[in-house]
This record gives structure tokens, sequence and C-alpha cells, in this order.
């Protein structure tokens, strides 16, 4: 054989080289690491093989330079090409990017504030076409969102998934690299929605996969949902070992939602906020654990003798659990959002740029570690992650926090993004690397404010009924004197009055186990006596 055939005969095998990796999963395709392996391999075997003829001869250095640079063309975007006047990098840290505030950058503007913190994800909260077309040509893998409203359609109906694939994704793709299509947002935690849109979840995941798979997309596109944590477990994160779902949701929709993700090699997106597990448990959860300081005193599951020293960890392995419970461990997890909040209201503890910053740094260095550190359940497994938010959200409902997540705050009316705290989203950096920053002033004790959660005057019948029904099923209220017309809370016998009553008895009965007063927006803390609260709440708990 000719020394010619042997070249023809390498090139063919770099070719299939290049269709191997485009067909693994996306995280491995887009991990330079990966290129550097298969240029190696198939250089260390034709040198092994002597199939381009003695490597210090002229003609044996041509072919080998010709070799690596087909290879390197036909395995796609590597460190050594440009991507839209960027080099490429290896980012495994994401952001959210909401939208809900009238004081935000224009989205070219936004795009180069991602860029510039290193991310390497993003996702937003629907299919905005500016957005979209403002990450087009970057090497930042996007993540889009079927908005709440518009899943019963896709649900019964083939065509209008077909349609919103058409014009939310192929649109963009592949110019933007939309990698992650989601279902909604926190659907299972939404009561006011758990006739009409519940039963319609999984049948919508899938017919957006359908649409994928029409359009040969769906091994580099995935489908999925993301949920609230908290409000998905029946009870509470300790011990992780037993997590299980809520009765409710567990069968009818968890179950074949867990078949569809396990079939499509799909993640299981969930909210987790240590944040929240914390503030609600001060007084047996150390700040420090729910920071990522490892210096204390390390949890121990009793179930299964696992050791556990941090928050996270325990908030995911109870998602494990669970969903062992019900035939499905091996499912990926994802996380679409957590973080910290900057700035808090009446009763909300701990949100300062100070614990925002170490919890933010903290994770990213624990999440681009290599190899991945996982969780003590499931040790060395990458999770995708999406820090909340990027930007301070001016219009967001519920208590001071919701408005307070942003790793920017904005003025000038937009024209000026602040960036709160130094932070290293690359992982690379130890708390010891930055500059050092002011301690929080003290707070107030606990219990020493006078405080009231009250129903939200201009939430809707609807959603304030889906939090009265939340109330009083999960969530372990008695609303017998709210129902009961010789009893004394029924008068005024009115929807916004009984949900008051409700809330404000479900916030005290359930604060120490995570509850809060959000209710979707329906509900909000106030520090003054409302009327509608004479009544004695002791009764209700």
């Amino acid at each position: 054989m000719s020394m010619d055939w042997r070249m023809v005969l390498l090139l063919w095998a770099i070719t299939f080289c290049g269709f191997l990796t485009r067909s693994l999963p996306d995280e491995w395709y887009d991990d330079p690491g990966l290129f550097k392996f298969y240029a190696v391999l198939v250089m260390r075997a034709a040198f092994r093989f002597n199939f381009l003829g003695p490597p210090n001869t002229s003609q044996g250095k041509k072919k080998m330079a010709t070799a690596l640079l087909l290879l390197l063309l036909l395995l796609g975007p590597s460190e050594a090409i440009p991507v839209h006047n960027h080099r490429y990098h290896y980012y495994p840290i994401g952001v959210n990017y909401g939208q809900l505030g009238n004081n935000l950058p224009v989205p070219l503007k936004s795009v180069e504030l991602i860029r510039q913190l290193k991310l390497g994800r993003v996702k937003i909260y629907d299919a905005n076409p500016s957005i979209l077309s403002a990450l087009a040509n970057t090497s930042v893998k996007v993540t889009v969102m079927v908005p709440n409203q518009q899943i019963p359609s896709v649900a019964s109906s083939q065509s209008f998934a077909d349609e919103w694939v058409k014009s939310n994704v192929t649109a963009y793709y592949p110019f933007t690299r939309i990698r992650t299509v989601l279902i909604g947002n926190e659907i299972l935690s939404d009561f006011s929605i758990r006739q009409s849109t519940w039963p319609k979840l999984v049948p919508a995941m899938k017919n957006i996969h359908r649409s994928l798979a029409k359009l040969g997309l769906h091994r580099k596109i995935k489908v999925s949902t993301p949920h609230a944590l908290l409000n998905v477990l029946q009870g509470y994160v300790f011990p992780p070992s037993n997590g299980t779902f809520r009765d409710d949701i567990a069968e009818p929709i968890i179950r074949p939602m867990l078949e569809f993700l396990h079939s499509t090699n799909s993640p299981f997106f969930v909210d987790a906020y240590p944040f929240f597990t914390w503030e609600f448990n001060r007084a047996t959860v150390p700040i420090n654990f729910a920071l990522f300081n490892g210096s204390g005193t390390p949890y121990r599951d009793p179930g299964n003798g696992l050791v556990y020293d941090n928050l996270l960890d325990i908030q995911l392995d109870s998602i494990t659990a669970a969903m062992a419970k019900l035939g499905h461990e091996s499912v990926k997890l994802g996380l679409a959002e957590t973080g910290w909040p900057t700035k808090g209201g009446i009763d909300e503890r701990g949100a300062n740029f100070y614990n925002a910053a170490l919890y933010n740094r903290r994770l990213a260095k624990k999440l681009a570690t290599k190899p991945p550190l996982g969780t003590p359940k499931r040790p060395h497994q990458q999770i995708p992650a999406f820090i909340f938010a990027l930007f301070n959200e001016n219009l967001k409902p519920g208590p001071v926090t919701e408005r307070n997540w942003g790793l920017f705050a904005i003025a000038d009316n937009g024209s000026t993004a602040i960036q709160k705290y130094e932070i290293d989203l690359t992982g690379r950096l130890s708390d010891g690397d930055y500059k050092p920053m002011a301690l929080p002033p003290p707070e107030p004790l606990p219990g020493t404010a006078k405080i009231w959660c009250v129903a939200n005057q201009s939430a809707s019948t609807s959603q304030l009924q889906g939090g009265i029904d939340f109330a009083c099923g999960p969530g372990g209220v008695n609303c017998s004197l709210i129902t009961d017309p010789g009893q004394p809370c029924f008068l005024p016998n009115t929807t916004i009055s009984h949900a008051s009553i409700v809330f404000n008895a479900y916030y005290f009965l359930q604060r120490t186990n995570g509850g809060s007063c959000v209710f979707n927006g329906a509900a909000f803390l106030t520090s003054s006596d409302p009327s509608v609260l004479h009544a004695s709440v002791k009764e209700l708990h």
C-alpha cells in the first residue's frame, strides 16, 4: 500500500472521529479537552503504525500538519478557533436572564455583560427574539422556555408544538446555540392551574421533543421543566435520604415525567435555594453550612451514613432520593436556579452583599472543579447550573429579596449596570484571592418584629383561591374556621379576607419548614396590623 493510500485511510479515521464527537452529549462536545483527546489519540496512532512516514522527514511533517488541521475543522469550534472575535473556552456556570424590570439594559448590552463574566450558559424565561438574536455567533449555550400559559396548547396540538419550535428554536439555531427547551416555570407550585395545566405538562414535553425529533435536533436540544425544590418535596429536606415527592404529584405527574427524561437522557431541573432553607431554620442550620464553609460540623445522614458539608448537596440528594423511590435514581439533575439575595425586607435575614458574594463565588468554585465533585449520593457527576440572576428585577412581586438577586444592579434607567461584588465565575479563584469585603451590619434578633402575611389586593380571585387551596391542603392549615358560617373567621365572607387569614396562618405554621409569604405573588409581609386579622389565627393552627 502506498503512502498516499495510508494518508487517505488516516483522513477517513479522522472524519469518523468528527462524526463520533458530534454524536456525544452536548457537555462533552463543548469541552475543549475532548478535542485535545481525539487529536492526540489519532496522531499517536498515526505515529505508532507509521501511517504518515517517519516524523522527522519533511513529507511526514507536512502530512501530520494536514491531518491535524482537518481534525480541528471537523470537530467544530475549539480553543484554537475564534468565535465572535473571542477564543473559545468552556465555562460551566450559567445565569438566569430575567426580564421583569422596566429599567434593564438592551439585549446586546446584556449579552456583553454575560460574556464579560465568562458565563457559559444563559436561561431565559421565554424565547425573546431580541435576546436570541443578540446571543447569535457566541459560545454561550442557551435555554429557552415555553411560557406557562402556552402549555395546554402545546400539549393538545402537535402542529402547535411544531410551529412553536419552528418560530422559537430553528429560526435562530444553530447560530444561537440553543441547547434546552424548558416547558413552563415551576408549574407544580401554582395550585391555581392544577386542573388546567398540571395534567398537560408531560404531554407538552413529549410534543416539543417530537417536534425536535422531526428536525433531527432531539439529541442536541433537550426538553425538561424546572421545579421549585421545596415545593415538590413532601416535608423537610433533612435527612436527604427521606426525600419524597408530594403525594398529589408523585404518581400522576412526576413518574411519567421521569420516564420521559430517562428515555431522552434529559436532566430533572430544580430551583434549589439554600438561602430559604437556612432562613427558616436558623436555629438548627448554621449559615456557614449554607455558604459552603466546610469548617464546621458536618451532617451525617442517619439513613445511609453519607456525610455532608453543605446545604445545597443535601437539597439535591433529597431530590435524588425522591426519584429513587419512583424507580428513576439515575436521571441526571440540573440546577435551573440557585443563588443568594443581596437585600431583604421585613423578617428576611442574611440577605446582603457579603453572603451573596460568598455563596456564588464558592458555588462557581465547586461546580468548576475537575473532575466534577457531584454530591455525596452522586459523586463526580457534572451538574449544569444557572445562577439567579443576571440583574435585579424591579417589577417582580413578593418580598424585597425577590427584586435583589442580581449580579448587577441597574442605574440610570438601564444605561448603567453596576456589578455588585467581585466574582470569578470560571471557578479559578478561592476566597483568599478576592479583596476583603466589609462584614454585614448586625441584624435584629429573630421574633422582635411584628409582621403579618396578608393577601395582595391586586391578586386575581384564581390566584387567591389557589393559595387558599394550597394552604388548606398540603400547607397543613386547619381552615374550618373560614368554611363554617358559624365560626368567627367566616365573616366577612370574601375571598380576599379568607385568603389573608389562611396565608397568615400558613406563614407562621410553616415558616420554620421553609414556608414563605409569597403564594405566587398573591401575598406579602406587612408590619401594619390589618383589621382583617382581628380573629385569632392561633385557632387555625
